[in-house]
């Protein structure tokens, strides 16, 4: 069994599980997300006992279903918030310069000046990118790491992006934010690097009703029912957030996305960037991602009622992706090309505007009525901000024993060590038996369906899936019988 302090398995939860039970910890966290992990890895970092709980896996949620961006808010600045703006560009500085510089890389993002984008959206975007590598330059992000903007010719344009119409193109701009390896790796990736300090990361127990001092949880596995004590409790289940504190009202937004073949897109080495019709705003980008894929997001609509266990995109989002990125293009991409599509819920604070695309992205942390701390809001990028003033808060208002400011602005995440494997389970996504048993000995998988669509996002496009899951759940089985 790999012994390292970061590995999160079976056999390192069933041990915690029991101790969870019998242990009042300082702090308890509620969701396995991104700020929920980031809350663990900030108050562990201070020296303080942690328990996360998650009712499903890490990222099972909203974290999976991003753009997998770390940008620096080039929106923000188009709709004026110049405060989540720099927020966003001096988290991204931390990221890829201190905390995960090995998960994330500069990715080129190209708006084309194509006959259907205006010359008010030209200047605009021309003029945004530029603010942006304003911002860059104040948090202090070197030109090695995000190279200056710079306007190209059609030339240029064509060889970044293959598939853009050329009647009518007259160049374009050319500006760098953070990709992701995956969205998903960085919940998972932070929730080791808080276990290694010693937090308790637990997936699969899901928390019934919350306390100032803990809360009732159940394990979904066996049903057990058992309480967690603690000093302080923080509430990080994002759109769910508002079932555990009835203060709180939010309004989910749904962000949808396509998957497509980069082939039928000319295989780009850059991201696309598109303008909806008539906005100055809001984009759809094209981005190139792992396996050969493309994916084209993202949506902003109002998803009211009751928060589904899993969001599904809708036929009219997938079709108003589709025309934005054909706009731009010498030949349409069709329906029938779209390889899958996913959908995910933005946990925005409800400010009572018409449209949630108009709702600030500054996130929200406050103690309850009932003493326990909610968060939520936000974005990805801002995730370790979110965890830093959400711990802060509990330390203040439930005097936590601890005297350190929070760490994790230059604390580097845990590294992953994948051995090369002659055994190739499947030769279109290059997936080895090794990277496989790795998710269940280092990366606290359980099942075949947290491999397939957590660890390795081979379930993004559903005949990869289906190939692949015999072969992998048979890897699964070994792995885990091997740890128990």
């Amino acid at each position: 069994m790999i012994r390292e302090p970061s590995a999160l398995n079976v056999a390192r939860r069933r041990t915690e599980l029991t101790l969870a039970a019998e242990e009042r910890v300082d702090v308890l966290v509620i969701g396995g997300g991104i700020t929920g992990v980031g809350v663990a890895l900030d108050a562990a970092s201070r020296g303080l006992t942690v328990t996360l709980i998650e009712a499903e896996d890490l990222a099972f949620g909203t974290s999976r279903f991003s753009s997998k961006l770390v940008h620096g808010g080039l929106r923000y600045l188009a709709t004026g918030d110049f405060a989540t703006a720099r927020e966003s560009a001096h988290e991204r500085h931390l990221l890829m310069t201190s905390i995960a510089p090995h998960l994330i890389h500069p990715l080129g993002q190209l708006l084309p000046f194509s006959q259907t984008v205006t010359l008010r959206q030209r200047v605009a975007g021309t003029v945004g990118m530029g603010l942006g590598d304003v911002l860059r330059m104040r948090a202090h992000t070197p030109r090695r790491v995000l190279p200056a903007p710079a306007v190209v010719s059609a030339r240029t344009a064509m060889r970044l992006m293959p598939a853009l119409d050329q009647r009518g193109l007259r160049g374009g701009m050319l500006a760098y934010d953070g990709q992701l390896v995956d969205d998903a790796r960085l919940v998972t990736t932070v929730a080791r690097t808080a276990a290694a300090l010693g937090a308790r990361i637990l997936t699969r127990v899901r928390a019934l009703s919350l306390r100032a001092d803990g809360a009732s949880v159940e394990e979904a596995t066996t049903g057990e029912r058992f309480e967690i004590r603690a000093r302080a409790v923080v509430n990080a289940t994002g759109v769910w957030a508002g079932a555990l504190d009835p203060s709180i009202t939010v309004r989910p937004s749904r962000g949808t996305h396509i998957v497509l073949d980069a082939a039928d897109l000319g295989a780009p080495s850059t991201a696309l960037t598109v303008p909806h019709e008539g906005s100055i705003s809001r984009y759809v980008f094209a981005l190139p991602q792992a396996h050969g894929r493309l994916i084209v997001g993202l949506t902003d609509e109002d998803s009211p009622g009751a928060v589904p266990r899993v969001a599904q995109p809708t036929e009219t989002e997938i079709e108003f992706l589709l025309h934005s990125l054909n706009r731009v293009l010498a030949t349409a991409v069709r329906r029938d090309q779209v390889r899958g599509a996913f959908a995910g819920l933005r946990p925005l604070v409800d400010s009572g505007t018409d449209s949630t695309a108009d709702i600030s992205r500054r996130h929200l942390v406050a103690a309850s009525e009932s003493g326990f701390i909610s968060v939520l809001g936000g974005k990805l990028t801002t995730y370790r901000r979110m965890a830093e003033d959400a711990v802060d808060l509990a330390v203040t208002t439930r005097s936590l024993p601890s005297s350190r400011q929070s760490r994790t602005a230059s604390l580097r995440l845990a590294d992953r060590d994948v051995p090369s494997s002659d055994e190739l389970l499947d030769e279109a996504t290059a997936l080895t038996a090794a990277e496989v048993e790795y998710a269940v000995r280092v990366e606290g998988a359980m099942t075949v369906d947290d491999v397939l669509d957590r660890r390795t996002r081979i379930g993004l496009v559903d005949a990869d899936r289906a190939r692949c899951r015999p072969v992998v759940e048979s890897v699964v089985a070994r792995a885990v019988s091997a740890l128990l």
